[in-house]
């Protein structure tokens, strides 16, 4: 039988990309899935669609998940319409490149805010609900940049690297609740954040191409659907960063 048939999921940052490739990841393993977004809302309910062709349930969301009393909305309409959230996948970001000396204090507010401080209101927001039913995934996507510098400014960088502190703290905490919290690190996922936001190649990838969001997707169903891994980064970069 398949565990995850009938849970209730939330991806942040669902509307395209990684994100929704995601969601639909989970919903072909039987998972409903909340989708959350931002500003793209037409792209929200492509994702919907997609979920609910599957043949299961699906809810877009429009939420900033950098501000706490937003977070606490959606999460209680996810919980009037769909239920209780058991599956949270923080994948909401934005990327930031700029010149070292030529970063405004609130663009690495907006960064942090954006890419880690979101992570702990949402999981903070899902975690009675989770801890009432005695079973939990949560997983964070993070980034090589984490591992490696990137490509890209500081704010980023410092964000996603967070994530992994942040992935730990909450590994150990809730560890003999039966709520496992990991994360993914992928590395150049052909994704328009990458191809025309910071304009990247495949050439510091040594397998030769960028990754898929499926790539991806498949390792965080992996992490939902394992019991016993916890408080892990699995990586997903195409050689360019071994651990």
């Amino acid at each position: 039988m398949n565990q995850l048939c009938g849970k209730i999921a939330l991806v942040t940052g669902a509307s395209r990309g990684i994100g929704r490739a995601i969601a639909v990841a989970l919903a072909k393993e039987g998972v409903d899935v909340a989708v959350n977004y931002f500003s793209k809302a037409d792209e929200a309910k492509k994702t919907c669609v997609a979920i609910t062709d599957l043949g299961r349930k699906s809810l877009a969301v429009r939420a900033d998940v950098s501000l706490s009393a937003e977070v606490a909305q959606m999460v209680k309409s996810i919980e009037r319409k769909l239920g209780t959230i058991q599956i949270l996948v923080n994948n909401a970001g934005i990327v930031y490149s700029a010149s070292l000396d030529k970063i405004p204090e609130e663009d690495w507010d907006r960064v942090i805010d954006v890419n880690l401080k979101s992570a702990f209101l949402v999981t903070q927001a899902v975690l009675p609900g989770m801890r009432n039913d005695h079973w939990g995934r949560i997983v964070n996507i993070s980034s090589v940049a984490a591992q490696t510098g990137g490509i890209t400014a500081p704010p980023y960088v410092a964000s996603k690297a967070g994530l992994w502190g942040l992935t730990h703290s909450y590994a150990t905490l809730l560890v003999k609740e039966g709520i496992t919290v990991n994360t993914v690190a992928p590395a150049l996922i052909e994704t328009d954040m990458i191809t025309k936001g910071l304009k990247a190649t495949s050439a510091h990838i040594p397998v030769g191409r960028f990754g898929t969001v499926e790539e991806v997707a498949d390792v965080v169903v992996m992490l939902v659907r394992n019991g016993y891994m916890t408080g892990q980064t699995v990586s997903v970069n195409g050689g360019w960063y071994f651990t």
